[in-house]
């Protein structure tokens, strides 16, 4: 399977960004950019020939720095050929005019400036909800250019917290391609199956967890296929494929309504036809479909 963004430039500077007036200069330079993220994860985009895509397609909207500094709010996201991208919360960069979920908007964009909005939108969410120290309940400061805080009481670096989550393509002795429906979702949306890593378990356990949670299916043999950020608002999705001898699907009927094995013609159709709609290209989901489409998961 195809790795995350393989071509990515993007330099996130980490022997540089632990100093402030180098991080300033940054900022203060006249081909650096920043880009914003609003309270629903979604970046500041644009269908118009400022943004960083052709005319009438969406794009990452960015302006240039302006005014002092402010480590609290402007967060060094990294270097692309030299020049600076910073990210902040929309509201900071004043008008926040149109957005774009990253959904929506990583297909639509380069690797590297995929890289470098999926990196933003990891970092403004973690400082969103992580302001104080988690264990002495201290406002902390923004260091390393937005990489980490720092609690002056406890005298610690507290470092973005993620959250890991497993996601599994499960195969029957047929090859065929385990697909599931979500009961919150549009009529016609199927992925594969996933959910996050409990306390104290491995990945593995968690993949015969999940799977014999939501459909009731005991796995004979897996193995790990790739990766994938997904700041939502701070996962990284674990991708895996596994095997079942197990023909009988029992789904949960809570979170999963229905879920069933597709051969690769079947499938086809069915996206063909409008029955079915798959993820869209910038999941680790739609990756690992579409690799089996193309044979290369065994």
């Amino acid at each position: 399977m195809e790795p995350w963004v393989p071509s990515s430039v993007l330099d996130r500077a980490a022997d540089g960004r632990s100093d402030p007036a180098w991080v300033a200069a940054l900022w203060a330079h006249p081909e650096s950019r920043v880009f914003g993220v609003d309270a629903r994860s979604t970046v500041t985009a644009s269908t118009t020939t400022a943004s960083t895509t052709t005319a009438g397609r969406v794009g990452l909207r960015w302006q240039r720095p302006s005014g002092p500094y402010v480590p609290e709010h402007h967060l060094l996201v990294g270097l692309v050929e030299g020049r600076a991208w910073f990210v902040t919360e929309a509201d900071v960069l004043g008008d926040v005019g149109e957005t774009a979920s990253l959904r929506d908007l990583a297909p639509e964009l380069d690797e590297t400036l995929t890289d470098v909005a999926v990196t933003g939108v990891a970092l403004v969410n973690w400082h969103r909800v992580a302001p104080f120290c988690g264990q002495c309940g201290t406002l902390t400061e923004v260091h390393d250019g937005g990489h980490l805080r720092w609690c002056p009481t406890c005298e610690r670096q507290r470092f973005p917290r993620t959250d890991p989550a497993v996601i599994v393509a499960v195969l029957d002795p047929d090859d065929r391609l385990l697909l599931a429906h979500q009961n919150v979702w549009e009529p016609t949306r199927v992925s594969i199956l996933a959910g996050f890593v409990e306390a104290g378990e491995s990945l593995e356990q968690a993949v015969h967890r999940e799977i014999a949670e939501e459909a009731g299916l005991r796995l004979t043999a897996l193995r790990y296929v790739g990766s994938q950020p997904w700041p939502f608002p701070r996962s990284v999705m674990l991708g895996f494929v596994a095997h079942t001898a197990d023909a009988q699907i029992r789904v949960d009927g809570v979170e999963i309504a229905w879920a069933r094995f597709y051969a690769r013609d079947e499938l086809e159709a069915a996206v063909a036809s409008g029955d079915i709609t798959l993820p869209t290209s910038a999941s680790i989901a739609s990756r690992i479909i579409t690799a089996w489409r193309e044979g290369d998961l065994s």
